[in-house]
């Protein structure tokens, strides 16, 4: 059986795959029910496979991805900073939801909220595009849609192309954009893997991944991916229960069109969450310390999640060298949750909890809150796009043109009911035993559509056999409609980039692009404020070994923005108290990033990186200063020749002192390494 594989010539070449070896005896191992605890527990997995593995498909890095400019070409070729995490490095490592891979991600910092809760970084910036097979869907963090829990066993690999990805999303923070790319029916005969795993604090998880042809030659496929997890934690009450399912169908229709067609859901249920943290500190100003197992949450409190989307994916190859590509998907997620929250200090003497705005007078002295919130985001998409090659002036260029439509609705629901002193009583014996709320109705919290039609282009010119120029633009018409205002912006976002081959292995790049990004604060006098706007620079260093299956890049960037709301502390007249914002300008982050990715040798797979970076406003003020500014990351592991289903491994991430402000306390968090 042969299939392709792609070099930096845009040539494809054949390699041979082994036969597959028959059977599904492992099937034996599926039980009924589980799910999984984090990498640093104890954990034992059993696992069984239906086929040989191919070195390739053990690697930590790819031969060529799309990521940054839709069109295919090795990482060296890409002018920006990439990191793709594997499907083998998400085994190793037991990467298991979409959070766990970007903890372990080159520049990308966590700030944790509670619980469940959790928004990520890069270079000083909160990430809110994430896309689906090239499709963005936008996240809010004030609603908690547990996309970050999303399962990595239905996903081949995750693609991270950190700073502004214009291009790519039109719109967005230049922090990030995070693709996770979907496993596909591929192998025309059957191939299956079933895991089973158990851990600490009750976890179990059980997965199966089976593929088959469903007609005689092969030409149409299907590929089931199904699991479930169960866990408790190391939070008292906390309980976590997950079940995940794709399925889907990829048929040759002929010998230049393939048909991709399927369908995914994911239901996580979660038991007495934490909704924010514990309470820091006592009214005298010093602090509290706490055993990790103790939860503000009672034993009521809950977080459900399910999501759903059907997908489909239409390609045709025509004029030897070109592709086009349809991608359409519709998808629904949806949450409903109650849970309990404390803001408050503690009393050392007696344990009563007071409340930060008590000295307001009366009815201010609430201790914290209760809320029953429920909702559910509406995404359709569409992607149409063609990319190929082209000759001119004697050599080979590339081009990519498309356009996209998405419609995404967010709309929400929410009761909330303040908590008294009295009610909670000494917050040393609160143990969960706390009487749920009597809820009102709830009422209408958000309900917003945001439109995005796009238009964009790209090339790829070879000016010289070692030199490449790539060109691009987005045009961006966004609308967005709301309960209270509606909103139209056009923009064009170009984007540049200079490749220089320096030999066979080692490249050097330059690039450029702008930033756009939309926002919804007001000024004093009830005008929303300008879209961001700004500048990304990126200069680099990278090579590719063995046929890209090792990878570096070193890269340096600096991000300018304008147009940044800043609060002004007041309100703005004759609304509900809502707060003015200014537009600051002159806000910059600046660093260098390392990163290692691959094999080193056949057997032993390495991802190191590490990366400093400063993000300022214009008055010398920290950007985000809960967040580290240097960290390193680290994982290895090494398939023993004399056993070679034996595999051993290990890492470690380490970050500098972060400094959280709360109110007017600072409060300075150590450096950590896990």
């Amino acid at each position: 059986m042969l299939s392709t594989q792609f070099n930096r010539d845009n040539q494809y070449q054949a390699i041979t795959k082994p036969s597959l070896l028959a059977g599904c005896i492992v099937l034996a191992l599926l039980p009924s029910a589980a799910f999984a605890a984090p990498a640093t527990e104890e954990t034992v997995i059993v696992e069984g496979s239906a086929t040989t593995p191919v070195d390739d498909e053990n690697d930590y890095s790819v031969t060529s991805t799309s990521a940054g400019t839709k069109m295919q070409m090795t990482q060296r070729d890409i002018p920006q900073s990439v990191t793709i995490v594997s499907q083998q490095r998400m085994e190793d490592q037991q990467l298991q939801t979409l959070g766990e891979v970007m903890e372990n991600t080159l520049g990308i910092s966590k700030s944790q909220a509670d619980s469940d809760r959790a928004l990520y970084y890069s270079r000083g910036f909160q990430i809110d595009n994430y896309m689906v097979d090239g499709i963005p869907t936008y996240f809010e963090s004030r609603w908690n849609l547990g996309d970050a829990l999303s399962d990595m066993a239905l996903f081949e690999r995750v693609e991270v192309v950190r700073g502004a990805t214009g291009l790519m999303t039109g719109t967005g923070n230049p922090s990030a954009a995070i693709n996770m790319v979907r496993k596909h029916a591929t192998s025309r005969e059957f191939k299956g893997d079933v895991s089973a795993e158990y851990g600490s604090w009750n976890k179990e998880r059980y997965v199966a991944d089976l593929q088959s042809p469903l007609t005689e030659d092969g030409k149409i496929r299907a590929r089931i991916v199904g699991g479930y997890q169960n866990n408790d934690s190391w939070l008292d009450r906390y309980n976590s229960e997950k079940t995940f399912f794709s399925g889907i169908v990829d048929a040759d229709l002929g010998d230049l069109t393939t048909l991709s067609a399927g369908y995914e859901y994911q239901r996580i249920d979660v038991n007495s969450p934490t909704w924010g943290g514990l309470p820091r500190w006592n009214t005298d100003g010093s602090s509290n310390s706490y055993d990790r197992a103790r939860s503000t949450a009672p034993d009521w409190a809950y977080n459900d999640k399910e999501i759903n989307k059907v997908f489909m994916t239409l390609k045709q190859r025509f004029a030897d060298t070109w592709q086009a590509t349809l991608n359409a998907t519709h998808s629904e997620v949806e949450f409903d949750s109650k849970m309990m929250y404390v803001d408050a200090y503690v009393n050392k003497a007696d344990g009563m909890l007071v409340g930060p705005y008590s000295n307001y007078g009366p009815g201010f002295d609430y201790v914290g809150g209760t809320g029953w919130n429920s909702g559910k985001r509406k995404v359709d998409a569409l992607d149409l796009f063609a990319d190929g090659s082209y000759e001119l002036f004697g050599r080979q260029h590339n081009l990519m043109f498309g356009g996209s439509y998405s419609k995404q609705n967010n709309r929400y629901f929410s009761s909330w009911a303040n908590i008294f002193p009295d009610e909670i009583g000494s917050f040393y014996n609160f143990n969960g035993n706390f009487p749920q709320t009597d809820w009102s109705p709830q009422s209408l919290a958000q309900d917003d559509t945001t439109h995005m039609k796009s238009l964009y282009a790209a090339t790829r010119v070879t000016l010289a056999d070692p030199l490449h120029l790539i060109l691009g633009a987005r045009y961006t018409n966004w609308r967005v409609d709301t309960l209270t205002y509606s909103m139209e912006k056009n923009h064009t976002t170009p984007y540049a980039g200079l490749v220089f081959d320096i030999n066979d292995n080692w490249s050097t790049y330059a690039s450029y692009t702008s930033i756009f990004q939309p926002q919804n604060d007001r000024d004093s006098s009830g005008k929303y404020l300008a879209p961001i706007t700004g500048n990304n620079y990126e200069l680099g260093l990278k090579s590719d070994w063995m046929n890209s299956r090792l990878t570096t890049t070193l890269a340096i960037f600096r991000i300018e923005q304008d147009n940044v709301a800043q609060s002004t502390g007041t309100p703005i007249p004759g609304s509900n108290g809502e707060t003015a914002y200014k537009a600051v300008d002159g806000t910059v982050s600046k660093g260098v990033e390392f990163e290692l990715n691959g094999a080193i040798t056949d057997n032993w797979q390495l991802t190191f990186g590490a990366t400093r970076y400063i993000a300022e406003d214009n008055e010398g003020n920290a950007v985000n200063p809960n967040l580290p500014r240097t960290t390193v990351k680290m994982f290895t592991s090494y398939r023993l020749p004399v056993m070679p289903e034996l595999t051993v491994g290990g890492g470690v991430n380490w970050q500098n002192r972060v400094v959280y402000r709360h109110r007017d306390t600072v409060w300075h968090l150590p450096r950590r390494a896990r």
